[in-house]
């Protein structure tokens, strides 16, 4: 089975030599495998550093502006030839002697090989958040989402790939039906160069992610359920109050708050009600949409 290596970069050109010489050694003796280098609208000469480090497992594609890692990596699924992609970072951090083992884990049975980082890191404790949360909301029995990963090539086709969901490739793929697997890898302090991904605000944009992936793998899937189920509570609650306010009126108490509240309770149920419907119509052409794809 053929694996396609794919490395996303941006701004790495320090790192590429390294990068290089660590995938001759790994890669002597496989003659299977592929090894793709997505420049990501590079500011540096990480381009110019790959020309003069050519090999003929290495292939490379440029993005002319930064696009993101997610849009790197579905680039270089299209151009692959392997049956298998890996997602392998430029800052070398992550160890390539664990590739094989991923990639065995995929040749045992499973659709997605994902890496538990083992290792001290500055994020540890945002991400150890991050993992816990994801592990909560989607039901997800392994430790890490956001490691090296190994996958079959059309777990990259069949899932959406918006910006930023290539931290979500796992409860993704599990929710369309695919098989994950998880083994331990070693986690290396970066060599050289800045990490990509310090801004604070990241962090406000990884959790709102995670809900919109939440949102999408459970809420679009069946919208009147959800949305409807709430109007109907919401208009349940606003009769009740309303009956209730009547009988306080018929008994020389009333209270006009609670006619605020029964208005409030009715037409926020109504509004539910009509994202529902909304909703439903979005689901629909979706599912017409992929039926015409398959």
């Amino acid at each position: 089975m053929k694996v396609s290596v794919i490395v996303p970069a941006y701004n790495e050109a320090v790192n590429i030599p390294y990068l290089v010489e660590e995938f001759d050694k790994l890669l002597k003796q496989r003659k299977n495998y592929e090894v793709i280098v997505i420049d990501d609208g590079s500011e540096d000469n990480t381009q110019e550093i790959l020309k003069q480090h050519r090999r003929s497992y290495l292939r490379s594609l440029r993005h002319k502006k930064n696009m993101g890692k997610t849009q790197a990596i579905v680039s270089g699924a299209r151009v692959a030839r392997g049956g298998v992609i890996v997602i392998f970072d430029a800052d070398l951090q992550f160890d390539s002697n664990d590739i094989p083992r991923l990639v065995a884990l995929i040749e045992g049975g499973s659709d997605v090989a994902t890496g538990w980082k083992q290792g001290n890191y500055e994020k540890r404790f945002v991400s150890s958040v991050y993992n816990y949360w994801a592990r909560r909301l989607f039901r997800l029995d392994i430790h890490d989402m956001n490691a090296i990963k190994a996958m079959r090539k059309e777990v990259l086709k069949d899932i959406p790939m918006r910006k930023d969901w290539h931290r979500y490739i796992v409860p993704i793929a599990r929710e369309s039906g695919y098989r994950i697997g998880e083994i331990k890898v070693n986690l290396r302090p970066r060599r050289y160069g800045v990490p990509k991904y310090q801004q604070k605000s990241r962090i406000l944009i990884g959790f709102f992610d995670l809900l919109a992936v939440k949102f999408q793998l459970s809420f679009m899937k069946k919208p009147l359920l959800y949305f409807g189920t709430i109007g109907l509570f919401s208009i349940l609650g606003g009769v009740l109050v309303g009956i209730f306010s009547i009988i306080l009126r018929l008994f020389g108490h009333g209270f006009r708050p609670l006619l605020y509240l029964v208005i409030l309770l009715v037409i926020s149920g109504i509004l539910f009600f009509s994202l529902a419907l909304i909703g439903e119509s979005i689901r629909a052409i979706l599912d017409h949409l992929e039926k015409r794809e398959v």
